[in-house]
């Protein structure tokens, strides 16, 4: 039966609520390779074998919000706090360059030292210098109006993940100022402008069900986001979540698949906390349906700043040892890691729905 489950996603793109709920709830080791096996080879005929490489820089970790799952939190006393300049954006995009990056994902915390104008200065200036490169932003809500300005500015593509799609869940996490319809609205706006839209959710943060994971897959279905970031729930020791277990790699590894054949063209990457909570959790990433990595281009006297959760990997690395070994590791598995601009196959197949 869950066999038959996973052919009816890989061919239909979509379940209902109770047949996702019967195949996350009824996994097991042998229906999760029959799935990976199948989102490989969905994976591989819209993308063959390749694995995009993408540039990112965290470039602040000042943040207004106080989620209360995130070490850059507002209220976290023991962040060193740091923002880049405008030059120091574009030497980490001077060096991403030389080293073959086309894409550049600019990551913080929503920070209100960046006005627009800031914002929109740091894109023209970015896609000035390289104009073959995509941009892609990932600063949390804006205005309507905010997120016109960056994309006539140049900016590609916006990463803004909803979360969870339960509002009561998203509430257990968020303090009370932030909406779960807003960052809904936040998405559809982004999408209407005409970026390539991202979005994802945690797996295993607090208080989640399987029937919250029916729904995430369900927001996903309905919203047909270009990008889809998923990753475990690691908690971070300063954050009123300390003391909860971690998100597991079997189970997100489940999703990655689920989402490879609900949106066969997506850009799915195997995160950096997927790589935290298991050695292998990129490789495993990839071989389950995921088809994009990004390795850190910040400054290293930064990375270990940018701590979003405990244990992050990959923080005292140089961009070419992050960019050397994330190509040793693929080609080990059989993957050709390339960092061109790899825009969205969903675009070039006319489904940029909104």
């Amino acid at each position: 039966m869950m066999k038959q489950l996973i052919d009816k996603l890989a061919e239909e793109n979509r379940l209902t609520r109770e047949e996702y709920i019967d195949l996350i709830e009824n996994r097991n080791p042998e229906t999760c390779e029959y799935l990976f096996d199948k989102a490989r080879k969905v994976r591989e005929k819209h993308y063959g074998r390749e694995v995009y490489l993408r540039g990112l820089i965290e470039f602040t970790n000042y943040c207004k919000n106080d989620c209360y799952y995130c070490g850059i939190r507002r209220s976290n006393p023991n962040v060193t706090r740091y923002r880049l300049t405008k030059e120091e954006i574009l030497d980490c995009c001077n060096e991403g360059y030389l080293l073959g990056f086309r894409t550049f994902v600019l990551q913080g915390g929503e920070d209100s030292h960046y006005n627009d104008t800031d914002i929109v200065d740091i894109i023209r200036d970015i896609k000035r210098l390289y104009p073959d490169c995509a941009l892609t932003l990932s600063i949390g809500e804006h205005s309507l109006e905010s997120y016109q300005a960056f994309y006539e500015a140049g900016a590609d593509r916006y990463l803004l993940r909803h979360e969870t799609a339960d509002s009561n869940h998203y509430k257990t996490l968020h303090p009370p100022n932030l909406s779960p319809e807003f960052r809904k609205q936040c998405l559809q706006e982004l999408k209407e402008i005409g970026y390539q839209v991202g979005s994802g959710f945690m797996v295993g943060s607090p208080g989640q069900t399987i029937e919250n994971l029916a729904d995430d897959l369900l927001y996903l279905q309905e919203l047909q986001p270009h990008m889809v970031g998923i990753g475990p729930f690691i908690p971070h020791h300063d954050t009123p979540f300390a003391g909860e277990s971690s998100g597991t790699t079997e189970l997100t590894l489940f999703l990655l698949g689920l989402i490879r054949l609900m949106l066969p063209a997506v850009l799915l990457p195997a995160t950096t906390a997927l790589g935290t909570i298991d050695p292998m959790g990129r490789e495993k990433g990839i071989l389950a349906g995921a088809n994009v990595l990004m390795p850190n281009l910040s400054p290293i006297k930064v990375r270990n700043k940018y701590m979003l959760y405990d244990n992050k990997i990959c923080t005292g690395d140089e961009a070419a040892e992050c960019r050397n070994c994330l190509e040793g590791r693929m080609k080990l598995i059989g993957y050709n890691p390339v960092v061109d601009r790899g825009d969205s196959k969903m675009i070039q197949e006319g489904k940029n729905n909104v």
